[in-house]
């Protein structure tokens, strides 16, 4: 169900609780901080104590210019210095995780435990890890978080000030790879409606800009493209340099632009001792069900799986098997 269609359920945890914490996803992006900076907008209307809660040391680019351009203006803390923030009545405590339902992936595992009153709002499907004892809202057919949120602020008509609907904006554009995955008639509806209250595409460029080393770097990934039937595209980095998640995740949507393909996987380290598979979609290929005999997950559009103590030639090796297996 849509978020509108559950806004009794959201307006009932809401109206019950004091002081209340939004958190997303590890490694922020925009969608995941647009969201959040949407969702504290309309709590501070309703004049609510608001927390944001980022750990993350290191954010992307665009993630990194909000941050910097909006100090002050939110009050983003560190999950441990949480306690000072609790409200003495357990009950009058909420937490807002964004942008994702799983336990693994959230900012803090100890905000986690230590606040009892939780509601999820993501647009990913669900698996073994989602955490169970919350209110999940949980739209997949949407794009992306920020849309969800986007359309409580109308509902709301929260007049927001027009570098935060821009943030909004960027986090649709994002999720939406520039509007040509999981993008319905709504996703332009929000995405004009952002714009209408001052939302700059000019602006949401700028906040997409990348740097042009780690551009580079990336379009290494692309010399070495395998393709399985000629709709799967593959590669993998060398063993040598370590990349970000969401680098992984923007040469899988450049693959997507090639003739014919229909689904990308891309393979590389993400750590000293860790291997991360990131895949994209078209929505023709159940990409979830590979990752998921990997032990990672997704849904039609996207999805990665992490890998410890382990070498990028064996889970290339296990990728192709499943591929393979998946085409016969």
């Amino acid at each position: 169900m849509g978020i509108i269609d559950e806004r009794k359920k959201l307006n009932r945890k809401i109206r019950h609780a004091k002081n209340i914490f939004l958190m997303a996803h590890k490694d922020l992006d925009l969608d995941a901080l647009g969201s959040s900076i949407g969702m504290y907008m309309i709590l501070k209307r309703k004049r609510k104590n608001c927390y944001l809660i980022i750990d993350d040391k290191f954010h992307e680019l665009g993630v990194e210019k909000v941050l910097r351009e909006l100090e002050g203006c939110i009050e983003i803390i560190k999950s441990e210095a949480i306690d000072k923030y609790l409200h003495p009545t357990e009950r009058k405590n909420l937490l807002i995780i964004l942008d994702t339902n799983k336990e693994e992936l959230v900012q803090s595992q100890q905000v986690l435990k230590k606040i009892t009153n939780k509601m999820i709002i993501d647009h990913h499907d669900t698996g073994k890890t989602t955490i169970k004892d919350a209110l999940l809202i949980n739209d997949t057919e949407v794009s992306s978080v920020c849309e969800m949120i986007t359309q409580l602020i109308e509902y709301y008509d929260v007049q927001l000030e027009s570098y935060y609907a821009t943030i909004l904006l960027a986090g649709i554009v994002l999720d939406t790879n520039n509007f040509t995955l999981k993008t319905k008639p709504e996703t332009y509806y929000s995405a004009y409606y952002l714009s209408s209250l001052g939302g700059s595409a000019k602006k949401v460029q700028y906040l997409l800009k990348q740097d042009i080393n780690e551009y580079t770097e990336r379009q290494k990934l692309l010399a070495g493209i395998e393709t399985i039937n000629g709709k799967i595209a593959f590669t993998k980095a060398t063993p040598y340099t370590i990349y970000r998640r969401e680098d992984l995740a923007k040469i899988a949507d450049t693959l997507l632009f090639f003739n014919n393909i229909e689904a990308s996987f891309v393979i590389g380290k993400i750590g000293k001792d860790t291997v991360g598979i990131s895949a994209r979609s078209l929505g023709n290929y159940d990409i979830s069900k590979i990752l998921e005999k990997l032990g990672g997950g997704g849904d039609n559009y996207n999805g990665a799986a992490k890998f410890e103590d382990t070498t990028i030639s064996k889970v290339e090796q296990n990728l192709k098997k499943y591929l393979k297996e998946d085409q016969e």
